[in-house]
Parts: C-alpha cells; sequence; structure tokens
C-alpha cells in the first residue's frame, strides 16, 4: 500500500508564475504610494520606535499571494492514489548436470565442445536471476561442482572453474543424473528441472541412466537432455611427440537412451550441431521454464482539492478582516 499525490490538470500550475510580476508590481506601487514632504532634519524621528503595524505591513500581499497559491495549486486538482499489489511467485529450482569428459574436448565447436557449452551456460545462468540453480559435473564419475543457490556470481566462478580431466575419464551418464537428481529430491520448489548435456554413450558408472530417469520421475523432476557434436566426424586435438595432431573421431550420441530420460521424466531431448543451435536450445529451455509471477494490482483515485480551496478561502478572509480593521485607510 502507498499513496502519491498527481495532478489532474497540471497546466493551471503554469498560473504560479504571476506571483514574481506580482510581488514586483506592489513593490514599485508601495513605494509610489508613500507620502512625502521635505523637512530640515530628520532628528526628531530617529529616536521614534516602530510600532508592531509597521513589522506587518507586507502581511496582506503574503495573505493574499498563499491564496492565490492554494486556488491554483486547487483548480489543477491534486489527486492522492492508493494501490496494492499480491504477488505470487512459482519458484524454479534448477541443475545443470555437465559431462567434462575428454571428448568434450573435440573443436567441431568453437573454441570446443565444453568451452562452448560454458558459455552458453552462463548466458543462461544470468537470465534466471529468480531461481535457484547448481551445478553438476560427470565423467568417469559425478561429483556437486555447486549446490543450488541463488548467488549467481559465486555458481558463474564455479562454471569457469570447470575443466576437462578434473576427474577420471568416462562417460556415466546415470551417476550425473543421479547426482543432480539428489540435489533436488528434498527441494520445495513447484518446479525442479534437470538440465543434462553430454556428448557421448553411457560406459562408466554404477547407476543405469533409465533407473536414474525413473528416480526423477517419482520425485518429480523434469529433464531436458542435450547432445552435443556434430552429425559425423568431428576434430579431435591429440598430444603427440611432434606437438598437438588432429584426428577425425566418430561423433557417438546414444539418441533413443537421451530421448528416453526426457519423455520418462516429462521432459524433452535436443541435439546441438553447432554453437548457434546450442544457444537456442537453452534460450527455449529458458521460455520453457518461465517462473509465474501473478500480480493483482488495485488503484483508488481521490480528489484532494478541497483541503486547499478552503485554506485559501480562509486566507483571504483573514486578509479581508485585517483590511476593513488594523490595515484600514482612511480617505
Amino acid at each position: 500500500m502507498f499513496d502519491e499525490i498527481k495532478f489532474a490538470n497540471p497546466e493551471f500550475l503554469y498560473f504560479l508564475l504571476l506571483l514574481p510580476a506580482a510581488w514586483v508590481w506592489y513593490w514599485f506601487k508601495d513605494t509610489d504610494s508613500r507620502p512625502k514632504f521635505q523637512i530640515s532634519s530628520y532628528e526628531a524621528f530617529t529616536a521614534k520606535t516602530r510600532t508592531w503595524k509597521y513589522y506587518l505591513r507586507h502581511l496582506q500581499i503574503v495573505l493574499k499571494s498563499g491564496a492565490f497559491t492554494l486556488l491554483v495549486i486547487a483548480l489543477a486538482r491534486p489527486q492522492s492514489s492508493s494501490s496494492r499489489q499480491n504477488v505470487n511467485i512459482e519458484g524454479i529450482d534448477i541443475v545443470m548436470a555437465m559431462d567434462i569428459s575428454g571428448s568434450m574436448l573435440a573443436e567441431d565447436f568453437r573454441p570446443n565442445r565444453l568451452d562452448a557449452a560454458k558459455d552458453v551456460a552462463k548466458e543462461f545462468i544470468l537470465g534466471r536471476s529468480g531461481d535457484r540453480i547448481g551445478l553438476v559435473v560427470f565423467s568417469g564419475e559425478s561429483f556437486t561442482q555447486c549446490p543450488l543457490t541463488s548467488d549467481h556470481p559465486i555458481l558463474i566462478n564455479l562454471l569457469k572453474e570447470i575443466k576437462s580431466g578434473m576427474i577420471e575419464d568416462g562417460t556415466a551418464i546415470g551417476d550425473g543424473l543421479a547426482t543432480a537428481v539428489s540435489r533436488l529430491k528434498e527441494s520445495n520448489a513447484v518446479s525442479k528441472v534437470i538440465i543434462l548435456l553430454t556428448d557421448g554413450e553411457n560406459n562408466r558408472g554404477f547407476i543405469d541412466p533409465a533407473s536414474a530417469a525413473e528416480i526423477a520421475k517419482v520425485f518429480g523432476i523434469r529433464v531436458y537432455t542435450i547432445g552435443v557434436g556434430t552429425i559425423g566426424t568431428a576434430p579431435y586435438p591429440v598430444q603427440t611427440p611432434f606437438g598437438i595432431q588432429y584426428q577425425q573421431v566418430e561423433v557417438r550420441i546414444d539418441e533413443p537412451l537421451m530421448k528416453q530420460i526426457a519423455e520418462m521424466s516429462g521432459g524433452k531431448y535436443f541435439r546441438a550441431t553447432s554453437e548457434s543451435k546450442l544457444k537456442e536450445i537453452y534460450q527455449e529451455i529458458d521460455q520453457l521454464e518461465k517462473s509465474k509471477i501473478d500480480i493483482t494490482e488495485y488503484r483508488k483515485k481521490s480528489e484532494e482539492f478541497l483541503p486547499f480551496a478552503l485554506a485559501a478561502l480562509i486566507l483571504l478572509v483573514i486578509d479581508f478582516i485585517l483590511g476593513i480593521s488594523l490595515f484600514r485607510r482612511f480617505p
């Protein structure tokens, strides 16, 4: 609940610009209207004290100016408006499960798949200011790089530190998904989401990916799966005694498994064959998983000109009374 004052007819406020001109006219008129006579010496008047009436001689012009100002404000029709908003936010908790196996260094993306995925994930995080987001990485095994947090700068810093070779190589998709589920299963958010990104086939780990997807379904967690890699082969850097050499490696993504995981949990599978396509996928997920904000707004306007008009009338009455009594001028 808050109150604010606005004017329905603000153009009337320009009349206040007449006040300075009125004061200038009053000053020169008052000077010309003073009686003048010639004397040889004014010593007889120096000892005479000034009465309180002398100090109040400008009171009438002050009263008139105040009344004029209040009347102008009243004509401008001040209005007070009260409003109230009821905001209901449906929070979303998101865990990004990212493959950091050696194959993510393939350079069919620029500079490579892993760095491209990190850049796009950073943009996604920056656009989800109202959500808690966590980060899980997996290769031959999995671990939580960052638990669910609303402190996105810290999350982005931890995202930047990800690199291939941090853990044993391999592609444990089931373990990565299960770790992400464990970070979300205790969440009280209305919507819980996992974004699983990989470029290979499940060949390591202790947990079957389909079983992990079934657990996600039980906890009401929606899984979006992303397969990263071009169609066919991709250049992969290999360290040799003669420096880094590139080999064309076949891109093998278990798309039927990725689709199965997504369908079981109510999510969707995407295939990213380029950096631009990967960015589009994250943008689509961003649109699919928008926080719901319901705002109910109430507004009420009230006319507030009457107090100003009454105050102006009071000042004019006081001026009139003073004019016929205290400051009455005899002809």
